[in-house]
């Protein structure tokens, strides 16, 4: 999809990706400091390292920028969701929602730039972002749902998913505060044993910390 939303005249993919991680990195910095209506593409070449000619060999428009930079959050977010997710493992839910909030942690400028700036995005690219959150609350409400052992209803597992997702984000929002109080050990730790405690699981074990 991300291919088909920002084309490239570039056809060696290796190179595609190298560059448009440069971009990502680049514009995530800018939109931070200026925001997205006010940086140039000619600033994101600048800070990518490479020329405007190059930066539109791999782009159309800069709103193609901002639909990258929400992309490879949520590719990062379902490849580290996926290592660590093992439906067989209680703990492994537990593990999962520890590293999506330490994965939090590494991106919050990603994270803060997209929920600031993805209603700039056309209509199509809106959706598929939001369909792409969907497929990663949905991984958490699948691993939450084969390890109740009690009665459960549907909509409390996709709440209980939903909180997850929105606690891991909120700690990129609320950061100036938070991070006054705690370490991202200590918050996600706290977080897993509020979320989890409401959950009829088949195993229960106290979080540990990140390995």
């Amino acid at each position: 999809m991300a291919d088909k939303q920002v084309p490239s005249t570039i056809k060696d993919e290796a190179l595609v990706m190298k560059r448009r991680n440069q971009m990502v990195k680049g514009a995530v910095t800018l939109f931070i400091e200026k925001g997205f209506h006010k940086t140039t593409t000619r600033e994101i070449a600048k800070a990518s390292g490479f020329s405007i000619g190059t930066l539109y060999e791999y782009i159309r428009k800069k709103e193609d920028v901002l639909f990258l930079v929400c992309d490879s959050i949520y590719q990062r977010v379902k490849a580290r969701m996926e290592d660590d997710i093992d439906p067989a493992q209680v703990s492994s839910l537990i593990q999962a929602v520890h590293s999506y909030f330490y994965l939090m942690d590494e991106m919050q400028d990603e994270v803060v730039v997209m929920y600031q700036e993805v209603k700039s995005l056309p209509k199509d690219a809106q959706d598929y972002v939001l369909q792409k959150e969907r497929e990663m609350v949905a991984m958490l409400e699948e691993v939450i749902r084969k390890h109740i052992s009690g009665p459960c209803s549907e909509e409390k597992v996709q709440l209980i998913a939903n909180n997850i997702f929105v606690q891991g984000q909120m700690w990129g929002f609320r950061r100036w505060i938070l991070q006054r109080t705690f370490t991202i050990e200590a918050y996600a730790d706290l977080q897993v044993r509020l979320l989890l405690e409401g959950l009829p699981l088949k195993e229960k074990r106290p979080s540990g910390n990140k390995e």
